[in-house]
C-alpha cells in the first residue's frame, strides 16, 4: 500500500476524494497506536460497503483555551503520513488554519448546550463549541458517510452524537473503545509530557477508574461505585486530587443517583504537572 495523498487545502482534497463513502478519522495528529485502532475501524467499515479512508489532521485551534498547551501542542505532520503509510489510508487533509478559517474565527459556532458546559465544559469553558465547529466542518468537506472516534474522550463523543442527531447530520458517528499503554495509562498524545515521576503519579486515575469498574462488577450501586474509584485514588506514592472523578449518564453525562440500574460512564480527570489527563470506563449498575 502507499503513503496517502496529502492534501493542504480544500481544492487538493477535492482532487483527492474519489466517488463512494468517505469512512473519516478526526485526529489532531502526533498519532499513536490509539489512532490507528480508528483507522482499522474504518477500514473495516470500508471492506463491508467500500468508499475510501480518509484521515484528518487539524490542532483545531478554537477548543484550546488562553492558558491552554495550543502553542506546543506536538505537530510531527512528516513522521504522522510515514506512520499511516501502509495502514489503507487513501488521503490525509491536514488544512492549515488559513484554509480551515479563512476569515479568522468564525462567527457561527456550535453551541454544544448544556451537555457542553459541565465536566470538560466546565473546567475548559468554549472546548466542545470549538471541537464540534471543527468536526462539523471536516465532516462536510470530506463528504463523510461515517466518522470514527476514539471513547477516551467521552464527552467529546457524547457531544458529537448530539450534534449528529439534532441537526439531522447525514453521517454515523462510528466509537472504538480506548487503547491503554502496558502501565494502565489511556494512549493521549498529551502522555509525551510526562515525566517519569509525574508519569507514577498519574496511574492514579486509571487505577480510581479501574477500582470503580470493579466495584460495579461486584454489584455495587452508583454510590459505592463512587466511593470505590475514589478511595483508588490515594493508595498511589501521592493523594491524587482529580478535578472530577464522578458517575454519570452517558447521553446526558448527568450524575446517576443509587439506585440507578443499566449502562453507566465513570469518568475523571487529573492534572500532574502541566499535563491534564481524562480517562473513563462504561460499567453496568444492577446488572
Amino acid at each position: 500500500m502507499s503513503r496517502p495523498i496529502l492534501a493542504r487545502d480544500r481544492a487538493a482534497l477535492r482532487d483527492a476524494l474519489e466517488p463512494g463513502p468517505r469512512l473519516v478519522v478526526m485526529t489532531m495528529g502526533a498519532l499513536h497506536q490509539g489512532h490507528f485502532d480508528l483507522v482499522e475501524a474504518a477500514n473495516r467499515r470500508r471492506r463491508e460497503v467500500g468508499g475510501q479512508v480518509v484521515v484528518t489532521i487539524f490542532v483545531n485551534p478554537l477548543q484550546f483555551g488562553p492558558a491552554e498547551d495550543f502553542d506546543t501542542y506536538p505537530r510531527a505532520l512528516e513522521a504522522d503520513l510515514a506512520a499511516l503509510e501502509g495502514l489503507g489510508v487513501d488521503a490525509v487533509y491536514a488544512p492549515t488554519e488559513q484554509d480551515m478559517y479563512p476569515g479568522g474565527r468564525p462567527q457561527t459556532v456550535i453551541d454544544p448546550g448544556p451537555l457542553g458546559r459541565v465536566f470538560e465544559g466546565a473546567v475548559r469553558p468554549g472546548h466542545f463549541a470549538g471541537a464540534a465547529t471543527a468536526v462539523h466542518k471536516l465532516a462536510a468537506r470530506t463528504a463523510a458517510a461515517e466518522a470514527v472516534f476514539g471513547q477516551k474522550d467521552a464527552q467529546q463523543l457524547a457531544v458529537i452524537r448530539q450534534m449528529v442527531a439534532d441537526l439531522d447530520l447525514a453521517w454515523r458517528v462510528v466509537a472504538v473503545p480506548t487503547r491503554r499503554e502496558p502501565d494502565g495509562l489511556a494512549l493521549s498524545s498529551r502522555n509525551r509530557y510526562l515525566t517519569p515521576a509525574e508519569r507514577q503519579l498519574a496511574l492514579a486515575l486509571p487505577r480510581g477508574i479501574e477500582a470503580g469498574g470493579r466495584a460495579a462488577a461486584a454489584g455495587a450501586g452508583a454510590d459505592e461505585v463512587r466511593r470505590a474509584a475514589r478511595r483508588a485514588l490515594g493508595r498511589g506514592p501521592e493523594p491524587a486530587f482529580p478535578d472530577y472523578l464522578e458517575l454519570v449518564d452517558p447521553a446526558t453525562f448527568r450524575p446517576v443517583a443509587d439506585g440507578w440500574t443499566g449502562r453507566a460512564l465513570l469518568i475523571g480527570a487529573l492534572k500532574v504537572g502541566r499535563t491534564r489527563l481524562i480517562d473513563n470506563a462504561e460499567v453496568a449498575l444492577g446488572a
